[in-house]
This record gives structure tokens, C-alpha cells and sequence, in this order.
């Protein structure tokens, strides 16, 4: 970026003090799709940054991701204060930490006058949380297909749809998820998994939904993070049994989703789920947002 362009965002800085940015939870992997396949949902936090005289305390979290920008676009940093509101749980699988990433990343650029594009700040999210599979559904919406270092596929998912999540009253950390993990898996579970991503894609590509009955399994992390949800198998199958397309841990849990093919069926479906889980959990059931984060005000 030469010096001009720099002076002239700098000077748009300062025509904005204030900017909320709403972005949309998700859910991520579906099964055998892991750290590829996402999904926007229609849940959403809000995160609002303000210019600011002082630098104030800030999460760790977002003074890594200031950092990132400033370091990205080539700007001179300005200190900026930072809160969050919504309905995005934290450490449930659901992209809570996108949420606080992307708006930061997004507030930031819009008090700049957007010196990044909307494919940059993406790529500056998929670093930062280390796998591309939230950060893209929740920056452009519908059902996306991240892959390292290339934009990612997106394709728009019906309005019918409902998605069913039964959220624990427990976290799950992605760390924590990932250490339980295989070092290896077999040829014949590999295959299989691929066989099943390709499936999923193909059904979000031609809106043919039915093919996913049985596509959602996965020989990869499930199984092995079944013991920190230890009644995931007991959940999807009672809303399989109750007219769910299927089911999956969302991202590394702890929430469990399962896919319902319209809102009659949805509430049949999250009884059952309901009943299959401890006493704590909770039930929401819910759309998908296939328009991604945005700018709400400034």
C-alpha cells in the first residue's frame, strides 16, 4: 500500500468514530467435512469498536486480531475500544470465537475506509483461528467450503431448512477437542469420509436435501470426541428416529445439530433430542443466515 493510500484511509478514520458489526454463529465440519465444511446460522453477535484517546484493556483475543489488522492493511495503529452482545454461546461449537475475530477484523476496516476486501479480512480470520471452516460460512453466509490459502466455495442454503441444536450446559475448548483426535486413520475410513463430504456437497450444490440421509457420518474426529459428549451417538439417533435428515457434533462441541427438513418436523425432532440428553441442555431451532457478517452502523 503506498503512502497516499495510507494518508486517505487514515484521514476516513476519523470520519467514523463508532462501528457495530453483526456476525453470524455457525456450524462447522458436518460430519466428515472436518475443518472444511461450514455453515451460517441465523444467531449473531454484535461487536462494536470505538476509536478511542487511550488505549483501553482489551481480551487478548481481539488485541491479536488489532494487531493482525494493522499489520495487514500497512496502517499506523490507533487505540480502540472493543464490547460484544448476543446469542453466539461461548465454547459450545458455534463460532463464538469467529464472532469476536470477524468483528473486530470488519469494525476495524470499516473505521479505515475499508482498505481491505471482504476475501482479505477473511483470510486474516482463517489465519488467526487456524482453520478456515467458520470463518468462511460467517463472513459470506450459506454453506461454505473453505480450502487453504483459496477462496472458499459458497453455495446458498433453502429457507425451509431448519437447523436443531441441543446446547449443553458444559463447554467444549477446540483444543481440548483436537487432543483426542487420531494421529492416523485407516485407508477404508478415509475413503468412506470422503465419500460422505463429496455427498453433502453435492446435495448444497443441487438443493436435492434427501441425499444427505447417511452422509453425515464420520470416521474422523467423532467418534473420539464422543467422550467429551459422551451422549452425541444417543442424540442424533433420536432425531434421526424422529424425522432428522441427520445430525452432527457442531464444530467440537459440546452443542449436537441435526437437520431438519422444514419447521413442522423441527419441533418433533427437538423433543426427541431433548429426551436423549441430560437434564441442562437447551433447544433452539433455527434458519440459515446466507448472508454473512455486515456492517450495521457507523
Amino acid at each position: 500500500m503506498n503512502v497516499e493510500k495510507i494518508r486517505k484511509v487514515t484521514t476516513q478514520k476519523k470520519s467514523a468514530t463508532s462501528v457495530t458489526v453483526s456476525v453470524p454463529g455457525t456450524t462447522a465440519n458436518l460430519g466428515p467435512g472436518f475443518d472444511s465444511f461450514g455453515l451460517a446460522l441465523d444467531v449473531a453477535n454484535l461487536v462494536t469498536i470505538t476509536t478511542t484517546s487511550k488505549e483501553p484493556p482489551l481480551p487478548s483475543m481481539v488485541e491479536a486480531t488489532g494487531r493482525s489488522f494493522f499489520i495487514g492493511s500497512g496502517l499506523t495503529p490507533f487505540p480502540f475500544s472493543w464490547k460484544i452482545k448476543g446469542s453466539v454461546p461461548q465454547a459450545r461449537g458455534l463460532g463464538s470465537s469467529v464472532t469476536v475475530r470477524l468483528g473486530t477484523l470488519l469494525g476495524l476496516n470499516a473505521l479505515c475506509g475499508n482498505p481491505l476486501s471482504r476475501h482479505g479480512i477473511y483470510r486474516l480470520c482463517a489465519e488467526l483461528e487456524g482453520h478456515p471452516d467458520n470463518a468462511a460460512p460467517a463472513m459470506f453466509g450459506g454453506f461454505t467450503i473453505a480450502r487453504s490459502h483459496l477462496d472458499p466455495i459458497r453455495l446458498p442454503v433453502e429457507a425451509k431448512l431448519r437447523f436443531v441444536l441441543l446446547i449443553p450446559d458444559f463447554e467444549v475448548a477446540t483444543p481440548d477437542a483436537r487432543k483426542v483426535m487420531p494421529k492416523s486413520i485407516s485407508v477404508a475410513d478415509a475413503a468412506a469420509n470422503a465419500a460422505d463430504a463429496a455427498v453433502i456437497a453435492t446435495a448444497f450444490a443441487t438443493k436435492k436435501y434427501e441425499l444427505l440421509r447417511g452422509a453425515f457420518c464420520d470416521r474422523l474426529h467423532q467418534p473420539y470426541r464422543s467422550r467429551l459428549v459422551p451422549f452425541l451417538g444417543e442424540v442424533i439417533t433420536a432425531g434421526e428416529q424422529a424425522g432428522a435428515t441427520g445430525g452432527w457434533l457442531s464444530g467440537s462441541g459440546s452443542t449436537i445439530c441435526c437437520l431438519a427438513p422444514d419447521v413442522v418436523s423441527a419441533k418433533k425432532i427437538s423433543a426427541s433430542m431433548r429426551s436423549a440428553a441430560p437434564k441442562g441442555s437447551r433447544i433452539v431451532i433455527i434458519a440459515a443466515d446466507n448472508i454473512g457478517a455486515r456492517v450495521l452502523k457507523s
